[in-house]
């Protein structure tokens, strides 16, 4: 390796990483040793100590043993063979760790992605710079992955594995959706239309709360859009997926009521101690209320905060827990 080159790699390196380039010269004067020890275990055992001379200039080697020189004649390739080698180590891990910091800063954002591989339940997609991983609790039940198919997921988290830092993507959050009506609403952009909070069963059904700090600017009707382009726009990209926006109101009782729709609820009793919420509906309304399989009124529960009882020819109760399901009681 010639001065200049040795010299360029170990600065650029130390820069990049924002260390010195003596931290950079520890760790490759630990791979000689250890390159060393396996090309000569007959000079020296596995506790007799060994250091290692080297110049920042040039990155010539001597082997030491206390004060004697155990340098093999032919030994300098070796030693420039293993230098590089943790150099460009250093730099692929800087080059990594620049790509993950990246990602890290759009946790919680959309971005395109390419899918690479689909097998044993696990979704490796390209995300450009790198790949992502989208395990199966974070894909939609009743989506098919496909080879080079392109999707749209969302930046969850950046997980530690025994392969190092990885991307978690997700297309079942509820923060999907969320992020679905941030690209498509101006106003949500604007901070004029604000989601309040997100209720979702990925694949069947999401139930969004809507606020806005503006009189005039309906939030139900700003997600809508205009002839409902912009929920469409955001019903296609989830398949099947039904959507229920409502308002969300400071008032307890009243949000409760709305987050049942499009059932009509009547009567709203609560209960600070226990967070429950009584509900009374017609009898006609029941079973819109109750939704297939207690889907409705578990999501109303979710998006709320509340525990729901709802009463009509019998009793539904929904917790507010993500894995609790609606049941039906006969009074």
């Amino acid at each position: 390796m010639a001065i200049t080159e040795f010299s360029a790699a170990l600065n650029q390196v130390a820069t990049e990483r924002g260390i010195s380039p003596e931290q950079v010269i520890s760790s490759i004067k630990e791979a000689i040793i250890a390159a060393f020890r396996k090309d000569n275990p007959t000079v020296a055992t596995e506790d007799e100590e060994l250091t290692v001379e080297m110049s920042p200039e040039d990155g010539s080697v001597k082997v030491l043993k206390g004060d004697k020189d155990v340098t093999p004649a032919g030994f300098g390739r070796i030693a420039t063979q293993t230098a590089k080698q943790v150099i460009l180590q250093k730099v692929r891990e800087t080059e990594k760790e620049v790509i993950i910091k990246e990602y890290r800063s759009k946790i919680g954002s959309i971005v395109n992605a390419v899918i690479f591989r689909a097998d044993s339940g696990l979704v490796i997609v390209d995300l450009g710079k790198t790949q992502g991983i989208m395990p199966p609790h974070e894909q939609v039940p009743n989506e098919t992955y496909r080879l080079n198919q392109r999707i749209k997921v969302l930046i969850k988290e950046i997980q530690n594995t025994p392969r190092g830092e990885e991307v978690v993507v997700s297309r079942s959050d509820p923060n999907f959706v969320k992020e679905l009506f941030s690209i498509e609403v101006p106003e949500i952009n604007s901070d004029v239309v604000k989601i309040e909070s997100v209720a979702r069963e990925a694949g069947s059904r999401t139930k969004i709360a809507v606020s806005s700090s503006d009189s005039h600017v309906d939030p139900i009707g700003s997600c809508v859009g205009q002839k409902g382009v912009r929920v469409q726009t955001i019903i296609k990209e989830l398949g099947t997926e039904k959507i229920d926006i409502v308002t969300f109101s400071a008032d307890t009782e009243k949000f409760i009521a709305q987050s049942l729709s499009p059932a009509t609820v009547t009567k709203v009793v609560l209960n600070s101690d226990t967070k429950t919420a009584t509900i009374s509906v017609p009898e006609d309304q029941l079973s819109l209320a109750i939704g297939k399989e207690g889907q409705n009124v578990r999501l109303a529960a979710k998006l709320t905060g509340w525990k729901i009882d709802i009463k009509g020819s019998g009793k539904v109760v929904a917790e507010d827990d993500d894995d609790e399901s609606a049941k039906e009681e006969k009074e």
